[in-house]
């Protein structure tokens, strides 16, 4: 359940924007629950009704059901005040919690501020204040500040806060893929530093069943619901007692009370000093139990239990949120859901998870010598090996992959093909035909869109790599030959797609390892060499570095990068060696 707070002073406005809000947010179909702390003392009921009574006689629980309605009054008597997400936790799933009050309380929250009460603000002494809703301008604030009275703004902001709006696709700049003037050959650490610094989230965000959420990207940080664990616990099977009441001497003993602790099953009573008790690995400590002695290291006698002295307090025991607290950041916006993720976000009560949608990425080949797989023997055709392998990349990645099929070089069809991708992707990748030659139909009808940039970049192989936008979609041109692409994808491609999709900035996984080859290279363009490790722990090069030899990317199990740097290696020179597992190949 996404869960927002409304706090400020008495007098401040906060119930008032607590009815607008409930109001607004039900007439958009959401199911929306409250909490309130009210003033110490009150009453919740009023005195003489039945319910009073019954109360007052002595009972602990009192439900009063009607045909409208059920409450349920829980007397706490000698017993603490319930902790914010032990009262959440009562309640029934619902789109949307409210709570008013609770201002100490861990959960994000708006501060509602009416000047004429003189109150100061709660906000600079709070860090989980969000923005402040106030009924005069606050120039001095470092947070959003809403007028008190527009709750359409901030019901919007809390809609964005919790993750509850689908915001539409943002739209990249149209000159973000522009070098500084002067540029010609770009090195790639340099391209990379522009498109990381350029690029910005351009998918909208979407609620889904958190069983769903593996590879998916959060949109928002996700909060604990309730602490994990969320009562403190016997870490194993055994004996607990207050650490307090152990006796003096080399061997404890203790009497043993009737009854015992089991996970699922607690025990109701209070273990008096000096006693202890039965307890099984989860249960609940009981009232006068802080502290657990494993099973192995006792002996029972009757009633009476025995164990060496030397126990430590608190041994064998879990304290309340010692993993994570209530309320506190679980998991960040931005990070990519795994298997893991998904049984941490459960175990702190998060049915749901606020994720961006799917990227779609785009695949479109050109031109006239390309043809289906098998669908010609004539040589001089050639098998679209490109397309293939990009949708599989953008699968494999966890985008939703879209086939935007070929076409041949012709302009007008192209151009139908591109409005046709921009309404279908987020993103289109082509290949071939985005160089500056006068064949290149696809850098030529890019140059028209006025944001065509040319990026000659100092990499070996995949030099050409072009980047512009059709009606608002970024475009990747990448060379046309599959090992350039394959390159070229996984080092430029992979990290954008990344944060266009919501995602931090990736950098590939790298290791150093011995050389099992000889090669002499110049200095002025970065070098991937198609390689894999053999049974010695060595990286071996392909046969051959030319870029026509795709089955050298079957071959491999990962790339050498070489530095721009002139380098001699021999066998034995320690290389850097990339992992196609690292590049989230598998």
């Amino acid at each position: 359940m996404r869960i927002f707070g409304i706090t400020g002073w008495k007098n401040s406005g906060k119930t008032g924007l607590m009815e607008r809000l409930i109001t607004h947010f039900t007439a958009k179909g959401l199911r929306v629950s409250t909490l309130k702390h009210t003033h110490h003392g009150v009453d919740l009921e009023r005195p003489g009704t039945d319910t009073h009574r019954h109360r007052g006689a002595g009972a602990q629980e009192v439900v009063l059901t009607s045909s409208a309605r059920v409450t349920i009054l829980h007397e706490l008597r000698d017993t603490a005040e319930p902790a914010l997400d032990d009262l959440i936790a009562r309640l029934t799933p619902c789109d949307l919690v409210l709570i008013e009050g609770f201002k100490s309380a861990p959960h994000p929250k708006i501060e509602a501020h009416r000047a004429a009460t003189g109150a100061a603000l709660l906000a600079p002494k709070n860090d989980t204040i969000r923005a402040v809703a106030s009924d005069t301008p606050l120039p001095d604030i470092d947070l959003p500040v809403f007028d008190l009275d527009d709750t359409a703004a901030i019901a919007a902001f809390i809609e964005v806060a919790t993750g509850m709006a689908r915001k539409s696709s943002a739209k990249l700049a149209n000159d973000c893929f522009a070098l500084p003037p002067g540029v010609h050959w770009t090195p790639v650490d340099e391209a990379l530093e522009t498109l990381q610094s350029r690029l910005t989230p351009i998918t909208g965000t979407e609620t889904i069943p958190l069983a769903q959420a593996r590879g998916r990207i959060l949109a928002t940080d996700h909060m604990a619901v309730r602490a994990n664990p969320p009562g403190a616990n016997a870490a194993v099977d055994g004996y607990g007692f207050a650490y307090a009441g152990l006796p003096t001497g080399d061997t404890i003993q203790m009497p043993l009370v009737d009854g015992r602790a089991a996970a699922g099953a607690p025990f109701a009573g209070t273990v008096p000093m000096g006693h202890a008790i039965r307890i099984l690995t989860g249960a609940l400590l009981p009232d006068g139990v802080d502290t657990v002695v494993m099973q192995e290291d006792v002996q029972i006698d009757g009633q009476t239990v025995s164990f060496p002295s030397g126990v430590k307090p608190g041994a064998n025991a879990r304290a309340t949120g010692e993993d994570v607290a209530a309320g506190k950041l679980a998991l960040p916006a931005g990070h990519k859901m795994r298997a893991p993720d998904v049984a941490l976000l459960s175990a702190l009560g998060l049915p749901d998870a606020q994720v961006h949608t799917k990227l779609r990425v785009g695949v479109l080949s050109t031109g006239d010598e390309l043809t289906e797989p098998g669908t010609t023997l004539d040589v001089g055709r050639t098998y679209d090996a490109n397309r293939p392998m990009l949708l599989s990349l953008a699968e494999n990645w966890g985008y939703t992959p879209v086939d935007l099929g070929h076409v041949a070089d012709d302009r007008h069809k192209l151009r139908s093909a591109f409005d046709d991708a921009a309404t279908k992707a987020d993103v289109i990748l082509t290949s071939g035909g985005a160089s500056a030659g006068d064949e290149d139909h696809v850098s030529a009808l890019l140059e028209q869109t006025g944001s065509l940039h040319h990026w000659r970049i100092a990499i070996k192989p995949g030099r050409p790599l072009a980047l512009a936008q059709w009606n608002g979609t970024p475009v990747f041109g990448l060379p046309g030959n599959p090992v350039a692409a394959l390159i070229t994808t996984l080092i430029f491609a992979r990290p954008a797609f990344s944060k266009l999709a919501g995602g931090p900035w990736l950098t590939p996984q790298a290791f150093d390892l011995p050389a099992a080859f000889t090669k002499s290279k110049k200095r002025g363009r970065r070098e991937y060499l198609r390689a894999r490790v053999n049974d010695e722990g060595q990286v071996e090069a392909f046969k051959s570095e030319g870029s026509g030899r795709i089955s050298g990317l079957s071959w491999a199990t990962g790339l050498v990068e070489l530095p721009d740097e002139a380098l001699d290696i021999t066998p034995g020179t320690p290389v850097r060696f990339l992992p196609y597992t690292g590049f989230g190949l598998t």
